[in-house]
C-alpha cells in the first residue's frame, strides 16, 4: 500500500519578516516521483529544504507547523539533524563535487560516520556508482578527481554520492537546469528507475520534465500551495484557474 513518507501540516517559514512558506499541507507518497513547480521565487526550493531541516543554515528562520518523516516531526527539539540528512539526501541545482577523487566523493559520507570497515565502504562506493548508472564509466578511474567529470556526469556523481548513505528520501533542486539535452534525459531516465527504491522530489522550472517523469505535481506560488494531485490530473484538468495559467504559459 502507498502510504505518505513525507507530511507537512499548517507548514509556515519566514526568513526574517520575510513570510515565505503559508500554511502548506502537504503528503508525499512513498516510492513516488513528486515535481514541485512554480514561477521563480515562489518557495519550491525553500519547501524543498525544509524535508532535510537545511534551511536551519540560513539565519533568522522561523518555522510552524509540523515535517512528518515516516509519522515522526523532525522539527522536534531532541531531532537528530545528522540522522535526517542521512535518511532525507539531497543533490543541488549545479553539480557540487567535493574536490577530491571520484571513489572518495562517494565515500566520503560513510567515512566520517566510523562504522564502515574498508572493504564495506569500497562495496556501497561501486553499488551507489551502478545505482547512479556511472560506474562503468568511471570504473577505470576511481583515483583521479571528480572535477576531471562533465556537468553530466558530476551530477550523476553527486546522487551516487547522496544513494550512499541509502536514504529513504532523495531532494533534487533542478537538478539537470545546468544539463544539456543529453545528460538531462539520462538524469531523467535515472530517477524512473531510482523510484523503485527510493522516494523521489524534484523541484524543475522544466513543466515537460515535471510532465514526462513525475507522479504527482505540486503547483506552488506566492509561497502557497495552490493545487497538488497525480501529474496527469492536473496536467490535464487543473482544479485551479493559476495552475492553468502557468501551464498553458499565460505567466510564469
Amino acid at each position: 500500500m502507498v502510504s505518505n513518507q513525507l507530511q507537512t501540516n499548517n507548514l509556515n517559514l519566514w526568513f526574517g519578516s520575510n513570510h515565505v512558506l503559508h500554511d502548506v499541507n502537504l503528503g508525499i507518497m512513498e516510492k513516488k516521483i513528486t515535481a514541485m513547480i512554480g514561477p521563480s521565487g515562489c518557495g519550491k526550493s525553500t519547501l524543498l529544504r525544509t524535508f532535510n531541516r537545511m534551511n536551519d543554515l540560513i539565519p533568522e528562520t522561523k518555522i510552524t507547523g509540523n515535517v512528518l518523516l515516516d509519522g515522526e516531526n523532525i522539527y522536534h527539539s531532541k531531532t537528530d539533524v545528522t540522522s535526517i540528512r542521512t535518511r532525507v539526501g539531497m543533490v543541488f541545482q549545479k553539480p557540487n563535487p567535493f574536490p577530491k577523487s571520484i571513489f572518495n566523493n562517494v565515500a566520503y559520507g560513510l567515512a566520517v560516520q566510523g562504522k564502515y570497515k574498508k572493504w564495506e565502504i569500497q562495496a556501497k562506493v561501486e553499488k551507489s556508482l551502478r545505482a547512479a548508472w556511472i560506474w562503468d564509466e568511471v570504473k577505470d578511474r576511481l583515483n583521479e578527481s571528480a572535477m576531471s567529470l562533465s556537468g553530466g556526469q558530476q551530477q550523476r556523481l553527486c546522487i551516487a554520492r547522496a544513494l550512499a548513505n541509502s536514504p529513504e528520501v532523495l531532494l533534487l533542486d533542478e537538478p539537470t537546469s545546468a544539463l544539456d539535452p543529453q545528460s538531462t534525459a539520462k538524469i531523467e531516465e535515472l530517477c524512473l528507475e531510482l523510484k523503485n527504491q527510493v522516494t523521489i522530489l524534484i523541484v524543475t522550472h522544466n513543466i515537460a520534465q515535471a510532465g514526462r517523469i513525475s507522479d504527482y505535481t505540486a503547483y506552488m506560488y506566492l509561497g502557497e500551495l495552490v493545487e497538488y494531485g497525480e501529474t496527469n490530473k492536473v496536467f490535464t484538468v487543473p482544479q485551479d484557474k493559476r495552475t492553468e495559467a502557468y501551464l498553458t504559459g499565460v505567466f510564469g
